[in-house]
């Protein structure tokens, strides 16, 4: 009897996808979540055929050095820049990631975000919570924040996450303007009621801003001292990217010397820690990189990993057709070398 091929999945994992890799597979699935080291991912990936992994787990050449038999690394994350992605290509390894079926989940958070820093409701919580509401004599003037509806919101990347944080703003009675590598088809930009604009108009214009940009080289510190000295005091930055695409530290010295009004971060510079100088500040609103995280979105991201998975290594009726490989590439020579 043949055994079965055997996949790792690196943190836990709805019970049900796991079954469904059951069906197919030896699932060797972590019960609790861990930060791997080099040296544990190396292991690990060594004795498998297939790997889910999360963003926190870093894949390059030293973690594939030498070895022969994994075939697909599945990313649970629209972002990947946690993967070498040339490295698994050389070694003939498919990667993949889950994009689109969290595009709503992470545009309704963008607005949770931007709502929050706007209207102070984290430091308004906080202070409730410590109990300075009673006998506080608290004045009419007192916890003011700033308006949304009819000012303008500005969209840093306008893939379809940003193009539904715009639809969202019409609701809002908002003046869209985007800035983009290229521009939307014309229906597009009708349908998000969205201006294309150049960046450093951008940055003067919006009352707030909203990243949804892919973490590259070329888009470490998109935003930094330069960008937000451009930007009015007034003006909300809200990041629901990727961290290093703002300069956090220059956010920070913005935000405390009023040059910003506001800001709401789920991705930071070095996450899980967050710069120190942002944690003091009560013009941030802060979340642990939870913009996915519906139970219906990551049962999505999970079942798409799967499907990544049981496709890549031959089984299902995509069988050898992964739905989002991001390499496909490998795919393509391994059926050249199978001819």
């Amino acid at each position: 009897m043949t055994a079965k091929p055997k996949v790792w999945v690196s943190r836990p994992l709805f019970p049900d996808v796991l079954a469904r890799l059951a069906e197919h597979f030896d699932v060797d699935a972590e019960a609790v979540e861990h930060r791997h080291s080099a040296d544990e991912l190396k292991r690990k990936l060594a004795g498998v055929d297939g790997a889910v992994v999360g963003l926190a787990d870093r894949i390059d050449a030293a973690v594939l050095e030498g070895n022969t038999r994994l075939k697909v690394v599945a990313n649970l994350g629209v972002g990947y820049n946690n993967l070498d992605l040339d490295a698994l290509t050389r070694a003939g390894i498919v990667a993949s990631n889950t994009p689109d079926v969290l595009n709503e989940s992470v545009a309704d958070y963008a607005w949770a975000l931007m709502l929050a820093a706007a209207r102070r409701v984290s430091a308004a919580e906080r202070w409730l919570r410590a109990g300075q509401w009673p006998g506080s004599n608290m004045r009419f003037d007192d916890w003011l924040g700033l308006p949304v509806h009819g000012r303008t919101l500005g969209i840093l990347g306008m893939g379809r996450i940003g193009q539904g944080i715009a639809r969202r703003a019409a609701g809002f009675d908002m003046r869209v303007l985007y800035h983009n590598r290229s521009r939307l088809p014309e229906m597009v930009e009708r349908e998000c009621q969205a201006t294309l604009v150049s960046k450093s108009e951008l940055l003067r214009q919006v009352d707030y801003l909203v990243l949804v940009l892919p973490f590259t080289p070329e888009n470490r510190h998109a935003i930094g001292a330069p960008e937000l000295a451009q930007m009015k005091p007034s003006a909300v930055l809200v990041n629901i990217a990727r961290g290093g695409i703002v300069d956090d530290a220059a956010l920070a010295l913005a935000l405390r010397e009023g040059k910003l009004a506001a800001a709401g971060l789920d991705v930071f510079e070095g996450e899980p820690m967050v710069h120190p100088d942002l944690l003091t500040l009560d013009n941030a609103v802060l979340s642990p990189h939870i913009a996915s995280a519906s139970e219906e979105t990551r049962r999505a991201m999970a079942n798409l990993a799967a499907d990544n998975v049981i496709a890549a290594l031959g089984f299902g009726e995509a069988a050898g057709k992964p739905p989002t490989a991001l390499n496909p590439a490998v795919l393509i020579r391994g059926s050249a070398h199978k001819a």
